[in-house]
Order: C-alpha cells, then sequence, then structure tokens
C-alpha cells in the first residue's frame, strides 16, 4: 500500500494537524487549516516551498491556546523580549511564542519558518516571500469574513503579491484609526516600508 501523506524534511504535516487540534479551539483551528491550506496555494503561485508555507500556516497561531497572563509568563520565563505595547495587550505576544514553540515544541528548526511565524500579525520590513505568503493567508483565509475588502484583496493576492501586503496594511491601518485601535508601530513601519519602494 503506498503511503500518500506528504513527508518533509521539517515535520508530517498530518502530524502536526493532529497535535494543533488538541491544544486548539475548534475556531481557531479551524482558521489554521485555512491559513496552510491558503498558504499552500500562494506558494505555488509564487514559486516558494509549498511545505514550508504549508507548516508556517499550521503553526503561525499555535500559542493562541494561552492566556494573556501565561504568554506574558512564558515570555518572561524564556528571555523573549516584551514590548511596552505587548506588555499592555498580551495577545500581540502570539507571534513570538508561536514562533518559540514551533523551535522548541514542534521542532521546526528552519529559520524562514520561524520568520515567517513571527511576522505574520504586524508584517516587518523587508519581508521575504515566505513572510509575505503567510501574513496575506491570515487575512484572506476561506473562514474569514469580516475583513475591509476581502473580495478585492483575495483576488489581489494572486495577481501582485506587493500590491496586495500594501493594500491589506493600508486596510488594517485604516480600521484601527476609523475605530481608536491600538496601533503597532511595526505595522506603520512596514506600510511606510513597501510605500517607499514603489516610488
Amino acid at each position: 500500500m503506498v503511503d500518500i501523506q506528504p513527508k518533509t524534511k521539517y515535520s508530517d504535516i498530518y502530524s502536526l494537524q493532529k497535535k494543533l487540534s488538541k491544544k486548539l479551539d475548534e475556531k481557531r483551528f479551524v482558521h489554521t487549516l485555512g491559513v496552510s491550506f491558503t498558504a499552500s496555494a500562494l506558494a505555488m503561485r509564487y514559486g516558494a516551498d509549498i511545505h514550508k508555507a504549508q507548516i508556517a500556516g499550521l503553526l503561525h497561531d499555535c500559542a493562541k491556546y494561552m492566556t494573556a497572563e501565561e504568554m506574558l509568563e512564558m515570555a518572561m520565563k524564556h528571555n523573549i523580549p516584551v514590548t511596552e505595547m505587548e506588555r499592555e495587550k498580551p495577545d500581540l505576544l502570539h507571534a513570538k511564542l508561536g514562533s518559540f514553540l514551533a523551535m522548541k515544541k514542534y521542532h521546526i528548526q528552519d529559520t524562514e519558518i520561524n520568520e515567517a511565524i513571527i511576522s505574520h500579525t504586524t508584517g516587518k520590513p523587508a519581508m521575504s516571500l515566505l513572510d509575505k505568503i503567510i501574513y496575506i493567508a491570515d487575512y484572506i483565509e476561506p473562514s474569514r469574513d469580516k475583513m475591509p475588502n476581502l473580495p478585492v484583496v483575495r483576488e489581489l493576492a494572486f495577481k501582485d503579491i506587493d500590491e496586495c501586503l500594501i493594500k491589506i496594511l493600508k486596510d488594517s491601518l485604516d480600521y484601527l484609526r476609523s475605530t481608536d485601535g491600538v496601533i503597532d508601530p511595526m505595522t506603520k513601519k512596514t506600510y511606510d516600508y513597501y510605500i517607499e519602494r514603489q516610488k
């Protein structure tokens, strides 16, 4: 009998799915599968490593099961830097802690995957192709239905990845400003970086 489960040198995709299904609530797990699926589709479109995209998509929210207090406690215990904003809104730490768990708990020793997990919430200047794929997949995956301009962004994602990135960053900043939400400085810095590159 042929084993059709895809094996990678990083991990077994199905094994990761099984482990995550036990840690995340149902809604978060469905989102996680959606991000992994969408990331693999974007990787096919832009010539990135499909298995890396799948794994980064699966693990991007792997720290989301923790409470705010647990996130702060884990960051302090493992000397993970915490910004003033992260101290005020500990949920923002889930990207850094997700990368930490990917390495320590899920044994992913791939820098590109771990960097994509770290930057999936705020973005960062000079993002790699995988960084962009995970950032965008997190925004447009199939179960998302409340993000601004989703139909436009979903179409743009498969036409021009940098234009799509800028559109998401702009829409996110506009939304946060309109709702008096807290804007992470890295999101603004990322937007400014890509706008400057367009000139």
